[in-house]
């Protein structure tokens, strides 16, 4: 009895540990905090998970030197022609408007890395595709840099 109290006792001390350096790092986070509905949070999420697993594609297919998959992954799970289905005029109205511009601009790099992956694959230069799939990369960062969820 007397070990699985102390057992009981550890396990306690352990989580109010954890809880406080949760909290700690919570408010020694300096991002702004976006607060919305949790399941417009869980569909934001969502999407950012699917923009992570389309530049991971992205990348397999310039690896293979197949320009063209590249380029429709891009416009069609993170360019312009993805806001409706990831329901951007519905996440909009809970990101303040520097957030929203950032999303926007994103979502251009990702349709000029399309542009620019298709003539790449005409002149065969790598490099041309990859400098927009790094101004790409730098979109996600800003937003990640300046903004967190709840």
């Amino acid at each position: 009895m007397e070990i699985a109290m102390k057992t009981g006792i550890r396990q306690l001390a352990l989580c109010s540990a954890a809880l406080a350096l949760a909290a700690q790092a919570d408010a020694a986070d300096p991002r702004e905090l976006i607060a919305m509905p949790a399941p417009m949070q869980e569909h934001m999420l969502a999407n950012m998970r699917d923009h992570l697993a389309a530049l991971g594609e992205i990348q397999a297919a310039l690896a293979a030197g197949k320009y063209d998959q590249a380029a429709e992954i891009a416009e069609n799970r993170i360019g312009m022609s993805s806001l409706q289905s990831h329901g951007a005029a519905h996440m909009a109205p809970y990101m303040p408007k520097p957030m929203q511009d950032m999303g926007t601009t994103m979502h251009r790099a990702a349709s000029r890395f399309a542009r620019v992956t298709q003539e790449a694959d005409v002149t065969n230069s790598l490099p041309l595709a990859l400098g927009a799939l790094a101004d790409l990369s730098k979109t996600c960062l800003a937003c990640h840099a300046g903004y967190r969820l709840k």
